[in-house]
């Protein structure tokens, strides 16, 4: 009888360390984490729409991608020690490409909302953003508010999938929307009358307004909405988030965010 009570006692231990030995294992063989991957592998991969100036535009004839975000993630793959590599992705898709994992994170004038922090995670804000309105000069004085773009007769353009859709969508139902495939070439069709206005965000009609004198950005001091800019990763990458925070808050502290600023946002080149 007791040799039994014995047995089975060794039996339960046996049995216990059998299952030890297969947490230990498994926990072993896990994916090792987003940061220790992309050390190992050598490359950064960054997702990106490249139609944003200026935070983030391949430019075709070169095939390189110029612009704000472009030299952040650009100082971010150096700082890691490792190359950057891009990988394409649109404003309908963004959200499905970074649950998919098709590359670490994602840096293109990416707006924090309360719906992307819930599906994936999302670094500090790094620069203020807020809708504004884009139009031509001439209608400077006309669309200063929501009330006067919200009418059957303006027509307002924009690029599927994103925010700036969503926004025209959700704040002026009675205005007639035009979606245009391609951003970058908004703010000329506006300029040449094609459409009325663009909502988009502050930085993108600022750099469009210094560039053309056809257009207008009546509200660049009093935008619809306010919010601050972020970087996009998947869920599961919190070590990879923490990094970038770290990276961001370094970026703030030494100036570089105010001299790319003074570049991309400002114009105003070394």
């Amino acid at each position: 009888m007791v040799k039994r009570k014995i047995g089975k006692r060794i039996a339960m231990f046996l049995g216990g360390l059998c299952l030890l030995l297969v947490f230990a294992f498994t926990s072993c063989a896990a994916p090792q984490d987003s940061l220790m991957a992309i050390r190992s592998r050598g490359v950064l991969l960054v997702g990106s729409t490249g139609d944003y100036c200026p935070m983030s535009y391949l430019e075709p004839e070169t095939g390189t991608y110029v612009g704000f975000d472009a030299a952040l993630a650009d100082d971010l793959a150096t700082s890691l020690g490792v190359r950057l590599e891009y990988v394409p992705t649109s404003w309908p898709t963004l959200m499905d490409d970074t649950l998919a994992g098709k590359f670490d994170l994602a840096v293109c004038g990416i707006t924090i909302t309360p719906a992307r922090k819930e599906a994936a995670l999302m670094s500090d804000g790094y620069l203020e953003n807020g809708k504004t309105v884009l139009c031509r000069a001439e209608d400077a004085d006309k669309y200063i508010s929501l009330e006067a773009i919200d009418r059957p007769e303006v027509r307002v353009m924009e690029n599927p999938g994103g925010l700036n859709e969503k926004f025209v969508r959700a704040n002026l139902p009675r205005a007639t929307l035009i979606i245009h495939p391609v951003n970058e070439e908004i703010p000329g069709l506006v300029a040449s009358g094609k459409a009325d206005v663009m909502i988009t965000e502050i930085m993108e009609a600022e750099y469009y307004v210094n560039r053309d004198p056809r257009l207008a950005a009546p509200l660049l001091d009093a935008p619809f909405t306010r919010g601050e800019l972020g970087v996009l990763l998947p869920p599961g990458g919190e070590t990879l988030l923490e990094y970038v925070n770290g990276f961001l808050e370094k970026e703030r502290g030494s100036g570089r965010m105010d001299e790319l600023g003074d570049i991309y946002l400002r114009g105003r080149r070394p």
